[in-house]
């Protein structure tokens, strides 16, 4: 996999206001708060972090340039990036989900699968959901792909039939 370092990469977006006073709504993609507060500015300057606390579907922030409710419910859907070479190095087997959403998969019997489409976080493990060139996704655990080149090795065990 190789990536650019100027690349955006998103760690949140904004889902919605929380109050008047201008406070927004959070979905994480970052591990934790932590991840994000170790970042003060966002897309490019243009967002800059005054606070951020947790909350039941991800986090509660402040930002400095949205003063208001109307300017947080106008913010819905703008992700929180910071550029790649803001990320810290990664052991060789892991990886950002930026890095292999739309990598392409193929089964170690030689089928071709489709791209990764999403990365699901549940308690027991994660799993990766591939979308197939007619449209149709299915899902495997990560623990069944190579996910090390390009294109992604699936076990083909787990694949299910288009």
């Amino acid at each position: 996999m190789t990536s650019t370092p100027d690349k955006p990469v998103p760690l949140a977006v904004i889902i919605g206001a929380h109050g008047i006073t201008g406070e927004v709504r959070l979905k994480l993609f970052c591990d934790s708060i932590d991840s994000l507060t170790a970042h003060k500015s966002f897309n490019d300057g243009k967002l800059t972090l005054k606070s951020v606390k947790p909350h039941k579907m991800g986090a509660i922030a402040r930002i400095a340039e949205i003063t208001d409710r109307n300017g947080a419910e106008a913010a819905r859907g703008t992700e929180l990036t910071v550029p790649r070479s803001a990320l810290p190095e990664l052991d060789e087997d892991e990886f950002y989900h930026i890095d292999i959403i739309g990598l392409r998969c193929v089964s170690d019997a030689g089928e071709e699968l489709g791209k990764i489409f999403a990365i699901y976080e549940f308690g027991a493990g994660d799993v990766i959901e591939i979308e197939r060139a007619n449209g149709k996704k299915f899902m495997v655990p990560v623990i069944a792909i190579d996910m090390r080149n390009d294109p992604a090795i699936v076990q083909a065990d787990f694949v299910e039939p288009q």
